[in-house]
């Protein structure tokens, strides 16, 4: 590294711009080198865009959405906007949650026992977060990741098909449970506020 134009933050950490271009423009840095959360996925979306920079393409590194799972029993998976990311930047979030409970599919297999949840800018109604614990929460959240990259609503959520009894079905519950009417599970109408 003394022999190149290549420097680091004051975490160690290779400094790379938005092409993973390091300081010097001939040397590209990528996954646990460059920082960030440190996922394989993350990497390798990483070395995609290294790769068509270097052939001439126009791609960056901003904006993506990287999902994580926690390989426990329930896992835990999440992407994007958490809640505790929204309090703490004073973002104004509505959080829909959708209890396993009421799943047939997650009934069929004796896992009541999750729960997934969506961030949702009350105004927009633009889906910011996903979080999901339960048996396969890492498969499911490909959906949240998909619903958030791509800038869907609860709207376009609640009324995508799924099929049924899947556990995927949960997050159209989900985004039903926004709107206050969940076909599988009952939701208590909150008062109108007084004018």
């Amino acid at each position: 590294m003394e022999n190149t134009k290549v420097t680091r933050d004051e975490k160690g950490f290779i400094k790379i711009n938005e092409k993973q271009q390091t300081d010097d423009p001939a040397i590209y840095a990528i996954g646990d080198v460059a920082g960030g959360v440190m996922l394989a996925h993350k990497a390798s979306r990483e070395a995609r865009v290294a790769v068509e920079v270097i052939m001439g393409e126009t791609s960056t590194f901003t904006n993506v959405v990287i999902p994580a799972v926690v390989f426990t029993d329930p896992e835990l998976a999440w992407c994007g906007l958490t809640e505790g990311e929204a309090k703490q930047k004073g973002i104004n979030v509505a959080v829909a949650k959708f209890p396993w409970a009421a799943s047939g599919r997650a009934l069929t297999f004796d896992r009541p026992d999750g729960l997934t949840k969506l961030i949702i800018d009350p105004e927009s109604e633009r889906i910011l977060g996903v979080g999901i614990v339960g048996a396969g929460a890492g498969e499911l959240i490909a959906e949240g990741v998909l619903a958030v990259e791509a800038g869907l609503t609860a709207k376009d959520l609640a009324l995508s098909v799924h099929p049924h009894p899947t556990l995927s079905e949960t997050l159209m519950e989900a985004a039903e449970v926004f709107y206050g009417h969940p076909t599988h599970t009952y939701v208590k109408k909150k008062a109108p506020t007084p004018a």
